[in-house]
């Protein structure tokens, strides 16, 4: 069979653009027709692993194709995402990202990637509720008399996180350009390490990631005083938000969400959109991810795009408020 070029097909009417619509069409209706990668940029056992593994195994079923998670560490999820816009924009290499990829931009001049030109929305998968805990020594009950407590003339009040330029540390500056605060920031090689010095005492508190707070809180060993999401989260619904206790407007929580490669057919992306939503509202999908201290969090790629943008806008003015450097 001869096959037409681009002039050709020109001189027949047919734009090139209508020549590859079938074949992206039965593209999207065969596929997945072999097995699916999902590239992670951070280890084994974290947040957003644990999320990837929780949605890749249904999906398979789902598919009735083999599905994977390639982890890809480092650089704070720089390495990963440089391997994941590589890949072909077929449909068989996604890309799981984070908070990390909507602040990278301001904390870094050059980028192997670009988490908007080089990689198309599939949708948000979950997010990670971030907790406000206190060591009980410090005498505030809540967050009103934290920030009434932090703002006298001589406070020293300081806060412990993950490390420099993570969630938990963004959490912490972005409480302090809504309160007025100066809170103090001590940044740790993880959570562990950080909660250890919350316990002991040497830190007063710290913006905390749900499965490192939620064990200490229950025991009574640090006092939770709130919950940076915009709304209660499921994991404590008696924990009001930091936002209802007098700083509307705070939001704060780590996320992951599904990306492809940019070029990738939207029949396929549609379609992964549509069983990955189905996928993530399974009962026992939900569960696994709340066990995990996650809330699933689902939607449409328009969606997804929109709060990318919103993301990167709100932490581009913190790491410049905080003059934070990596």
């Amino acid at each position: 069979m001869a096959i037409l070029n681009r002039r050709q097909l020109l001189a027949l009417g047919a734009s090139p653009l209508a020549a590859t619509l079938p074949w992206q069409a039965a593209h999207a209706a065969d596929y997945p027709s072999k097995q699916v990668k999902f590239i992670v940029p951070f280890p084994p056992g974290g947040p957003v692993d644990t999320t990837a593994r929780a949605f890749a195994v249904p999906l398979g079923q789902l598919w009735g194709q083999g599905t994977f998670v390639d982890n890809r560490a480092g650089g704070g999820g720089i390495v990963g995402a440089e391997v994941a816009a590589k890949q072909p924009p077929d449909g068989y290499g996604l890309f799981v990202g984070a908070i990390h990829h909507s602040v990278n931009p301001s904390l870094h001049a050059k980028l192997g990637y670009d988490i908007q030109k080089d990689f198309a929305p599939i949708s948000f998968a979950a997010m990670f509720p971030v907790f406000l805990v206190v060591n009980p020594s410090v005498p505030a009950k809540n967050v009103k008399e934290l920030i009434a407590l932090a703002k006298k003339p001589d406070s020293n009040l300081s806060f412990a996180s993950s490390g420099n330029g993570g969630g938990t540390h963004l959490a912490g500056e972005l409480f302090n350009m809504h309160a007025g605060t100066k809170l103090l920031h001590v940044p740790y090689k993880g959570s562990a390490p950080a909660m250890t010095d919350v316990l002991g005492g040497q830190v007063a508190m710290m913006f905390s990631d749900a499965p490192t707070a939620i064990p200490h809180i229950k025991t009574g060993k640090v006092r939770v005083l709130g919950v940076a999401s915009p709304q209660r989260s499921a994991l404590l619904p008696d924990v009001p938000t930091i936002a209802e206790q007098g700083l509307p407007g705070y939001d704060a929580y780590s996320w992951a969400a599904l990306f492809a490669p940019a070029g990738t057919p939207k029949d396929v992306i549609a379609k992964i959109n549509t069983d990955f939503n189905k996928v993530m509202r399974d009962p026992e999908v939900k569960q696994r991810l709340y066990v995990a201290g996650a809330e699933a969090d689902p939607g449409t790629p328009e969606d997804m795009a929109r709060r990318l943008q919103s993301e990167m806008d709100k932490w581009a003015k913190v790491v410049k408020a905080a003059d934070i450097k990596i």
